[in-house]
């Protein structure tokens, strides 16, 4: 039946990939060909290449890292913005934010310091065997480390973990006389939908989390002339990690509870593998070092502010010379010098393992969104969507309405393409509409951030799904009648008021 599933899941995305490949330039030269009131020639074209990127970015009939440079590629080409004003967004800082987590997660992932963090965890005296315990710790490890290194590198690492207690679990079984199907165990898919989920769940705990976040930043500071520091983000993204992360854990203990009151051998297993791992290494102690200085430069700005103020000398001054790009790049380059080894001129890591960890695609995806949303601004095109958008509401909409209708299409399309390609395409819309509406986009957009990483229904929502599904040991029934549960409970129960209450109040606004 899994096989079935799987033939019918190929030839969906092959029929979906040959539509956008064809359907995709039509739809542009249609889009072009169409005479629209109140847009000058720079936008109409513009819109016909948004219209034409867009269709690829869903339907993915070539990479979409590659669709994302055929954006400014063809802006240039159609003489939209000269070649600067293109590819200038490819150089944000924000992207080089981005580059030094990625360097300091290979660090961690090289070195297995992501490992000691999840197998320490597990083993604490009180997690035991107790599968209850262990559902909600594992799930912790994969939120606390999606928080700061990639959700997919995160998927990755727990993936093996995960598969490791599985078969413990069908091993005690037997030995108890009992065979059981992991593919069909309640427990087993359960465990499995709280890892991957987790992965995607803390991803929303800080800016570099998960990409949605530092695009919306990113847009605030280009698109509003706003700057959302580290720490602010850090106020409203932890309570968001929790309450989500709560939720996961009651909707997935009611679908899939366990049916033993102990798993017997896990404490041991858990323990035997942190053994495992040996006593740290001069490598491991350097690599935590770095990232513990980024994350104090990160969050240093946030305490100057409470503690002197935003127009204090010293905040000011900090915040000029140590932005969050820098303080990135100073925690990762410092890997590349601190030595572990000064006899054999051997380093933390080096390049030919850094570059191994940076996620290439995912920065040019990200530059490729940022630049389109770029020229939409400089040529007028938001603006005519935003007002576009605020006629069809009526002329006044409500700051809840915009959370509402934007969280809710950016969760859609997170369920179909990437949510950072999702991200990208409402993003600069939702910020106009805003401010064309006069209400403040920091709450639109960061409702658009969070509701992009509930993309918990299909396998090719997040990376972390498709990395778990591909494991085989979770129906994709369960997968899509779990995730639509958590996604509706999440977005409107959680999302929505989160944004409307908690972030207006810190912001005061």
């Amino acid at each position: 039946m899994n096989n079935q599933v799987k033939d019918n899941t190929k030839s969906f995305d092959h029929y979906r990939r040959m539509i956008g490949l064809i359907g995709g330039p039509l739809l542009a030269i249609l889009v072009f060909l169409t005479p629209i009131s109140g847009i000058n020639m720079a936008a109409h074209k513009l819109l016909a290449i948004m219209v034409f990127v867009s269709c690829w970015w869903i339907t993915e009939p070539i990479p979409i890292p590659v669709t994302s440079l055929i954006g400014p590629t063809l802006a240039v080409v159609t003489g939209v913005v000269n070649v600067n004003d293109a590819f200038s967004s490819f150089a944000n800082p924000m992207i080089f934010l981005f580059i030094g987590g990625f360097i300091m997660a290979a660090a961690m992932m090289k070195h297995g310091l992501d490992k000691r963090f999840a197998y320490w965890l597990l083993s604490r005296r009180w997690v035991g065997s107790n599968p209850k315990r262990i559902l909600i710790v594992i799930g912790i490890a994969a939120c606390l480390c999606s928080g700061w290194i990639s959700n997919t590198a995160t998927a990755a690492m727990m993936l093996p973990i995960c598969v490791g207690l599985l078969e413990l679990i069908k091993e005690m079984f037997a030995a108890n006389g009992r065979d059981i199907d992991l593919n069909n165990y309640k427990y087993a898919t359960g465990l499995m939908l709280m890892t991957v989920y987790s992965c995607s769940i803390g991803g929303v705990l800080t800016p570099i989390g998960t990409p949605p976040n530092t695009i919306m930043l990113s847009f605030l500071h280009d698109m509003a002339k706003v700057n959302i520091s580290f720490f602010e983000w850090m106020t409203w993204g932890f309570i968001a990690m929790a309450l989500y992360f709560v939720l996961a854990y009651i909707v997935i203990s009611r679908f899939f509870p366990a049916d033993v009151k102990e798993i017997e051998g896990a404490k041991e297993y858990i323990s035997a593998k942190h053994a495992e791992l040996g006593k740290w290494t001069k490598a491991q102690k350097n690599t935590l070092f770095c990232f513990m200085l980024a994350v104090t430069l990160w969050v240093l700005p946030g305490v100057l502010s409470i503690a002197l103020g935003n127009d204090h000398p010293i905040t000011q001054t900090y915040n000029q010379l140590i932005p969050e790009s820098i303080a990135s790049m100073l925690g990762a380059l410092l890997l590349f010098i601190i030595p572990t080894n000064i006899r054999k001129h051997e380093v933390t890591l080096n390049w030919e393992e850094a570059k191994e960890g940076i996620e290439w695609g995912t920065l040019i995806l990200f530059g490729g969104g940022l630049a389109l949303g770029s020229m939409m601004y400089k040529v007028g095109l938001s603006k005519w969507f935003g007002d576009a958008i605020v006629g069809f509401l009526g002329g006044t909409p409500t700051l809840f309405e915009l959370i509402l209708i934007f969280s809710l299409l950016a969760l859609f399309l997170s369920e179909l393409t990437s949510h950072t390609a999702a991200t990208n395409m409402i993003g600069p819309l939702a910020i106009t509409t805003a401010m064309t509406a006069g209400i403040n986009p920091i709450p639109v957009a960061v409702a658009i951030a969070l509701a992009s990483s509930l993309g918990f229904v299909l396998p090719v929502s997040t990376p972390p799904n498709a990395i778990f599904y591909s494991s085989g040991k979770i129906p994709i029934t369960k997968m899509i009648k779990t995730g639509i549960f958590i996604d509706i409970i999440g977005i409107l129960c959680i999302t929505i008021p989160l944004v409307m209450f908690f972030v207006t109040w810190i912001l005061g606004i």
